[in-house]
């Protein structure tokens, strides 16, 4: 089996992925707090799990992946303080927490629906497991982890002799605030709240009863639970953007470490960001933009699939439509030139060997769409071999290329375009510049390669 290497942020070097179970991979991946419709800056992680989790199924990979769905313990502040996001929104737009939640997640999964997103083998809502989220709140009160504030049970992390080793913290070097917000009631800054008291005098739609009183989980407790659950207390990877880093995953370990006595994922992948010339996209500031607003536009989802493809996942991109506009016209190119393309050739192997190196290679979708082009230009190639070989690697891109419908040349253009094609030969350059010409009026377009050319439609 091909060897996949992996940046793995717990140890800030590429490593070379040794499963737990052979041919299989374990996988977790953060889902969306619900409140709101997911932003392109979003949506990009699940692009990038999406080619993830089809790399290593190309290499033969039997894959269990899980994605957990926030509809619950999410505050404002990420942290422990401000309002739940759900609560929030629901004023926003006057209906039940459990419609908001129900709403937005249709709005997400109908989203990776049109970027040709693999469904994962199954998504949790955190308001699914509250039982076994309070199992795990249990066995850390019995292990002597947890301490009571006024506002909810709190993970004492100075117990933790290994704690923020993800994010690499400087603990002694914190500052009150300069994290998270400071309860005054924590004993140090980097306690987290594994559960949280409803506000008094008041009734959340979403709250449970507990031995410690009425509430609801930390956000951070429904990841350990959810992906101990699905994939066991010890899994192979865990996908996340980087902003979970410093603060969401570092207490995910925490507690995973306090109740299980271990790390739980052996490998870290994290997507950087997609932000506004402006700065961050962000849903809590109501400065983003969404899939539906790219289709309103007439640009393809797809095409913005594309458009993410061209960054590594560990490179921040900053978005601009012109950018995308652009990566739009290259992807229609695409499509144009493989629809052109008839027959059923071979896999050619020498290509793609090259490919699985490159997308092996910490999943280098820049280069390995590179190497896509390069077969399209290479006039020595048979059009079967080149279709062949390129629908053998949109497995891994996702672009759903062989659903295209073959582009049929009226005998007429295919006449033109070669008598135009000798007289350039021939050097009649006026002549040809006519005759491509009439090509253009009929709808059809001339590319040039070095020794050949091809038609597309306008």
């Amino acid at each position: 089996m091909p060897t996949i290497q992996l940046y793995n942020t717990l140890s800030r070097k590429k490593e070379i992925f040794q499963p737990l179970n052979e041919n299989q991979l374990t996988f977790y991946s953060c889902g969306p707090t619900v409140y709101n419709y997911p932003h392109i800056g979003n949506l990009r992680a699940y692009v990038m799990n999406d080619l993830v989790k089809r790399t290593f199924l190309y290499n033969d990979y039997q894959v269990k992946h899980i994605i957990n769905l926030t509809d619950v313990g999410h505050l404002t502040s990420d942290a422990d303080d401000g309002e739940d996001k759900i609560e929030k929104a629901k004023l926003r737009e006057n209906k039940t927490a459990w419609d908001i939640a129900a709403f937005y997640i249709k709005a997400f999964q109908d989203d990776c629906d049109l970027l040709n997103i693999i469904t994962p083998t199954k998504y949790v809502r955190a308001t699914d497991c509250i039982k076994e989220q309070l199992a795990v709140v249990k066995i850390l009160d019995q292990k002597g982890y947890l301490y009571q504030t006024n506002d909810g049970l709190y993970l004492d992390t100075s117990k933790l002799k290994h704690y923020g080793l993800l994010a690499k913290l400087d603990i002694q070097g914190l500052k009150a605030g300069a994290r998270i917000e400071q309860n005054p009631d924590k004993k140090n800054i980097t306690d987290f709240a594994v559960w949280k008291f409803s506000p008094p005098n008041s009734h959340r739609d979403m709250e449970w009863d507990s031995p410690w009183g009425i509430g609801f989980p930390g956000w951070h407790l429904e990841c350990s639970v959810i992906s101990s659950l699905n994939l066991g207390q010890q899994f192979d990877l865990h996908s996340g953007g980087i902003e979970h880093i410093p603060v969401h995953h570092t207490n995910e370990i925490a507690q995973s470490e306090a109740a299980y006595g271990v790390i739980p994922a052996h490998y870290w992948l994290h997507i950087n960001h997609l932000n506004l010339k402006s700065g961050k996209m962000a849903k809590s500031s109501g400065t983003f933009i969404r899939l539906q607003d790219l289709i309103n536009k007439n640009i393809d989802p797809l095409a913005y699939r594309y458009y993410l493809l061209q960054t590594h996942y560990a490179t921040a991109i900053v978005y601009t439509e012109e950018a995308l506009l652009a990566a739009q016209t290259g992807f229609h190119n695409l499509q144009q030139r493989i629809s052109t393309l008839t027959g059923k050739g071979k896999i050619l192997p020498d290509y793609k060997n090259k490919f699985i190196e490159l997308i092996n290679n910490d999943f280098n979708s820049p280069q390995a769409m590179a190497l896509v082009w390069e077969i399209l230009k290479n006039d020595k190639l048979t059009d079967a071999d080149k279709k062949t070989t390129i629908l053998d690697f949109d497995q891994v891109l996702g672009l759903n290329l062989k659903k295209l419908k073959p582009l049929k040349i009226p005998q007429k253009i295919k006449l033109l375009a070669t008598k135009r094609w000798q007289t350039k030969q021939n050097k009649n350059f006026t002549q040809a510049d006519q005759l491509r010409q009439q090509i253009e009026i009929q709808g059809y377009l001339i590319n040039d390669s070095a020794d050949s050319y091809y038609i597309v439609k306008q």
